[in-house]
Parts: structure tokens; sequence; C-alpha cells
């Protein structure tokens, strides 16, 4: 009895496991659809427990097919509920371990993420915490961050922000980033108001844009354009890819504070959580 107990939840994980990867890639799947998946995977299992000596099995290690088969599929239809469950459970699991390598990787760029020479700080410099913000010029959620992070200097004069340019999402992108990489060089310029303006570009932001809203606040845009393929550019722009590459990032925007990555726009709220609990307790989430 304890053998047979053994291969039923053997055989009922190895089920569900197989269940909730296919429904993770159809979650549309009809109750008949289920069953059939269900039944394949009830027999591929014992096919590959049962003994395969042709001697007879012992009673307490045979495996009736006829009742294990319908008791596994009996349990996960009427429990349906273990699949989600597990599906969750796999996603907390993921998240946990690109958690832990991202606290890793964190540790070992500390040079690179807070004290490159071509990135630009907001808020105040000498800021107990600081928000790193990777970020597109096109990106609809980078334009609704900037919303919070505005804020977030207005009402917190102790919070340091890097904004490192991370195009990705077309080649508009990427000239703008170049010829805001030049307008942070220029200590007579306002970046914030070169930023501020491109994120309230009507469409696509592009070369076009960049060079309009850098010629509004004073600058030779033709200057611009011819500088903007200078190969100090380039490797701005290429560190930063360099450091999303090793922190995984792939999107925009994301965000570093203290020993955690915040992906996607996360809200006001979240980042003040983070920030207090860098006052607090010196990381990003305090164990309670």
């Amino acid at each position: 009895m304890q053998s047979r107990l053994i291969y039923f939840i053997a055989g009922l994980f190895a089920v569900t496991i197989i269940a909730v990867a296919m429904l993770q890639q159809a979650p549309q799947m009809s109750e008949d659809e289920i069953k059939a998946l269900v039944n394949q995977a009830v027999e591929e299992r014992i096919a590959a427990i049962e003994p395969q000596s042709a001697a007879p099995a012992s009673p307490a290690s045979s495996i009736e097919t006829s009742e294990l088969g319908p008791v596994i599929e009996d349990y996960l239809m009427a429990n349906p509920s273990l699949l989600q469950r597990m599906s969750v459970a796999l996603q907390e699991e993921t998240n946990r371990e690109q958690a832990a390598q991202a606290k890793l990787a964190l540790a070992s760029l500390k040079g690179p993420i807070y004290d490159d020479p071509d990135h630009v700080v907001l808020g105040n410099p000498e800021g107990d915490v600081t928000i790193v913000e990777f970020f597109d010029y096109n990106c609809g959620f980078c334009r609704q961050a900037l919303a919070d992070v505005m804020q977030l200097l207005d009402e917190d004069t102790n919070v340091r922000v890097i904004l490192k340019e991370y195009p990705i999402l077309s080649q508009g992108s990427a000239d703008a980033a170049r010829i805001a990489v030049l307008v942070a060089q220029d200590p007579n310029v306002s970046y914030m108001d070169f930023h501020t303006r491109l994120f309230a570009t009507r469409g696509q932001v592009d070369k076009a844009a960049a060079l309009a809203a850098a010629q509004s606040l004073g600058m030779n845009p033709v200057d611009l354009e011819l500088r903007m393929g200078e190969k100090s550019v380039t490797d701005a722009i290429t560190r930063n890819y360099q450091v999303a590459d090793a922190l995984n990032i792939t999107s925009t925007p994301n965000f570093i504070i203290g020993d955690e990555i915040l992906r996607g726009a996360v809200g006001i709220d979240e980042m003040r959580t983070k920030i207090k609990n860098m006052r607090d307790c010196g990381k990003a989430t305090c164990n309670l």
C-alpha cells in the first residue's frame, strides 16, 4: 500500500506539472482536452514506473492502471484550482530565483550602475536613496513613470535619481538617446527640460523631435546632428546596454532601488515603500 501511495503521489505530481505547462501555453483548453492530456500523462507515468522485469510484481509494489488513472483524473477534474495554485507557485519560485540572481548582479555592478560619467543625475546628488531608471523615449509606460519620478523629486529632497538611456524600441529611440547624451553634457542646458519635452512629444520620438527639443533650449541642431555619431556618445549608450544585459533587463521602464530591480511602471506608492525600506533597514524589502 505504501508503494502504491508513493506511485500515486509521484504520478499526480508529474501529471500536474505537465498539465500546468500545457495550460500556460493554451489556457482555453476544453474539459475533454484536459482529460485526454491527463489520460496520456497517466499512461506514460505508469509505463515509466512499472517493473521492467518479467517476474510478477509483489502485491506491495503492484500498480493497477485501471484504478490509478481514474483516481488521478477525478482528483484533478474535481480540483481545478490545484493547477492554478501550481502555476502560481511555479511563477513565484521563478521570481525568487530571478530576484536572487539580480541581487548578485547588482552587487557586482555598483561602479557601472552608480558611477558612470555620462549618466544623468537628478534630485539631490548626495541623497541617501538612489533610484536608477532605464528608459526609452518611445515607451508609453516610461512616460507614465515620468510623472511618478517628478513627484518623488518634488516631495522628497533626499532622493537621487539616475537616468540611463536605454533605447530598444526603434531607430528613432536610438537617435533621440544619442542627442540626449549630448544635451546632458552641456552644463548650460537643463536636461530635465529636454527630457520632459521629449516625453510630451506627440507621436513618435525620433531624431527630428530630439533636435527640435534641444533647439528650443538654445542648442544648435546642426552641431548636434554632426556630433551624435561620435564614439563617446556610442560608448555611453553601449555601457548602458551592457549593464542592462548583465541585469537581464530587456524592457522599459526598469528601476533599481537598493538590492532590487523593479520591472515596469510600478507606481509611486511602490517606489515610496521601497525608499522607506531602504532608510529603515538598508534593503528594498525589509524582513519581517
